[in-house]
């Protein structure tokens, strides 16, 4: 019988008839060679098709776990099922760090260099921008090591199955987290750069009810002064980005220093921040343009507000990776938490991609959007680059999809 396999957030029903759960090396290569249509599963957190076939799903959640540290301390080799968590633990223990993580430490590292997915702050490449090496089962089902490639890292899982990958690594270091109330309209205006750029990581939470900003999250290496900042309010308790919900799963706050990756995702590790019952997109313009697309996105604000549950203001700092949203600029990203309706959300979507479209907005690859692929492609500069390094890498079309074959032809 086949299995009923779903994301995370269970808007998507893979098509796959055979999931394959592989426990070595050995094994994802014979599964691949063997295998006329595949893709890789990674923690399941894509809300599109990304990741769907009809032919085969791989998995490798049950690789054994790899955390291997380079003699001189500034790289580590670790497995392509891991997640972030796990490794975050193993990289303390060992004095080391990742120099960023995304809100949730659940997903898995393959997976989020795949899809370019976001850390935060001003002077930070998102997560695959620590990228220095892959290793890649090809279709023919051998093993190949890539090093220094730009173009393969975003590699939307088009290019063969991430067995292993190499990392970039920092001495472990200390963090705060501050939350503060009610950011008046006015520093958006006034102090917008200052605000994003005051902190390691700094984000802006909103639900688009009114001009100003619901919930401002600054972490940081030094304490913050006391008091009122920029006009907002330190928060007199723990807050959670979502009002209402529950802040035990939210990462410490109020200033209390503590380890690296304690502090940078918003969610605790041990806990699972949601039950899935959300959607999401995100889409990147260029840092410049931060005041005129929080601008353009408020003359929505009703109509956004109607079916978001909060939307997540930050930054991205520039990098080369072919397929990255930041690609040759500094970013501004706003990322929107849905409600778990796709016929009430998509309409909402596709208003903001039209009021975002002046800007240059790019999408987040893994999360729901309508963009069209000849409108990416002029948004990509080496667009056509990746297209034709996958059909070099994959002529069979083994790795490809659907959604990939719309995307790139």
């Amino acid at each position: 019988m086949r299995e009923r396999l779903t994301n995370w957030a269970g808007n998507i029903v893979f098509g796959a008839e055979r999931v394959h759960r592989p426990h070595s090396i050995d094994e994802v290569r014979e599964t691949v060679a063997a295998s006329g249509r595949l893709r890789v599963l990674g923690s399941g957190h894509s809300f599109n098709r990304l990741a769907d076939t009809d032919g085969d799903l791989l998995s490798l959640a049950d690789l054994p776990r790899t955390v291997e540290v380079a003699a001189d301390r500034a790289s580590v080799r670790v497995d392509g099922g891991i997640r972030y968590g796990e490794l975050a633990t193993r990289l303390a223990e060992e004095g080391l760090a990742v120099h960023n993580m995304a809100s949730l430490p659940h997903i898995s590292v393959a997976g989020a260099v795949a899809t370019a997915t976001h850390g935060s702050g001003v002077r930070h490449g998102n997560l695959a921008t620590a990228v220095s090496g892959l290793e890649i089962v090809r279709a023919d089902g051998e093993l190949v090591t890539l090093t220094g490639d730009a173009g393969a890292v975003v590699g939307l899982g088009a290019l063969g199955v991430v067995t292993a990958l190499t990392l970039d690594v920092v001495p472990a270091f200390e963090l705060r987290q501050y939350v503060y109330d009610d950011l008046p309209a006015a520093a958006l205006g006034d102090a917008l750069d200052e605000i994003l750029a005051d902190g390691y990581s700094v984000s802006l939470f909103t639900r688009w009810t009114g001009p100003g900003i619901d919930q401002v999250w600054v972490k940081r290496h030094d304490p913050m002064p006391a008091g009122d900042w920029h006009g907002a309010r330190p928060a007199d308790g723990p807050r959670h980005p979502v009002p209402g919900m529950p802040t035990a799963s939210c990462t410490e706050q109020g200033g209390v220093p503590g380890p690296w990756h304690t502090r940078l995702p918003h969610f605790r590790v041990e806990f699972t921040p949601s039950s899935g019952e959300e959607l999401q997109s995100e889409w990147h313009v260029p840092r410049e343009l931060a005041r005129a697309a929080i601008e353009a996105v408020g003359t929505l604000g009703e109509r956004v507000a109607s079916v978001l549950q909060v939307c997540e203001i930050r930054t991205i700092a520039a990098d080369d990776l072919w397929l990255s949203p930041n690609y040759e600029r500094d970013s501004l990203a706003l990322h929107f938490t849905w409600i778990a309706d796709t016929e009430a959300v998509l309409p909402v979507v596709a208003d903001i991609e039209r009021v975002l479209a002046p800007l240059a907005a790019r999408p987040h690859w893994g999360k729901i959007f309508t963009t069209a692929p000849a409108v990416l492609r002029d948004l990509y500069p080496r667009f056509d680059d990746f297209a034709a390094l996958m059909r070099r890498m994959d002529p069979a079309g083994t790795f490809r999809n659907e959604w990939l074959d719309n995307l790139f032809g």
